[in-house]
């Protein structure tokens, strides 16, 4: 991963803007979306955007505004870039970003305009939607655990709040009135055919999302393990803690490689 994804919360924050031309209006119209107070050069900020149209005028403009400590953003320019403007998907509150590190802005406008048709309009009614529920879901579900794994399954493709299908606007009250409780220990053993990560199933993807703890072959690469939760605890499927997983709470994925 060349680049750590952050979101920035920018209402009200000054974020200075070089350049003039249609380049530079684009990136005013962004930034003034996303609430930032624009400034010009002498102001202090913390964020730079430099949309010069000669590129002359964006080495001069990087020189000054790095040599002050500001972050940068240098259109055209990856090599004096801190950060990169990924393509947004905007259905508010949620953001998927699409960025390629600078090595295609194309590229990223055309991923995302696959996932724009993908994502219903109103997918952000149905975050705010599971936010005003937050508490009800903690009273239901008080253990942390069994929380996630009840709106993993709801969210699951085919599920009861799927994403990418329309929903009214009471989807996520009548899912708290009909939801049964999850079960506490889960075991999948999935058989890898490849060590590619471009080639997991659909199915090994999402088992690999929702997974608490992965247990796998010490042949199963770093790079398909990276495909797990973050927080998911990771081991070597050894005898032992194979024969623990049919106890150990939540679920439990144990990942091998087929002999190929």
């Amino acid at each position: 991963m060349h680049s750590l994804p952050v979101f920035l919360r920018l209402t009200d924050r000054p974020v200075i803007l070089v350049g003039t031309g249609e380049t530079a209006d684009a990136k005013r119209r962004l930034l003034e979306r996303a609430g930032a107070q624009l400034v010009g050069e002498e102001t202090d900020a913390t964020l730079a955007i430099i949309a010069c149209e000669e590129m002359g005028e964006k080495e001069a403009a990087a020189e000054r505004l790095r040599a002050r400590g500001i972050l940068l953003n240098v259109v055209d320019r990856p090599d004096l870039c801190d950060f990169t403007m990924p393509a947004i998907v905007d259905r508010d509150p949620v953001l998927i970003a699409v960025g390629t590190g600078g090595a295609s802005a194309g590229l990223a406008k055309a991923v995302r305009q696959r996932i724009e048709r993908l994502l219903p309009p109103g997918l952000g009614a149905l975050a705010q939607a599971l936010d005003r529920a937050k508490t009800t879901l903690r009273a239901r579900w008080p253990d942390a655990r069994d929380r996630r794994g009840a709106l993993d399954r709801a969210l699951t493709q085919g599920g009861a709040l799927d994403p990418v299908t329309k929903h009214a606007a009471d989807a996520v009250e009548r899912w708290l009135e009909a939801a049964e409780d999850v079960a506490d220990c889960r075991v999948e053993t999935v058989t890898l055919l490849s060590t590619d990560p471009d080639e997991l199933t659909l199915r090994v993807a999402r088992l690999l999302g929702e997974a608490d703890t992965v247990l796998h072959d010490l042949a199963v690469p770093p790079v398909l393990l990276d495909r797990a939760r973050a927080d998911a605890v990771r081991a070597i499927a050894t005898k032992t803690a194979i024969s623990d997983a049919a106890t150990r709470p939540g679920l439990t994925v144990i990942l091998t490689i087929a002999s190929l």
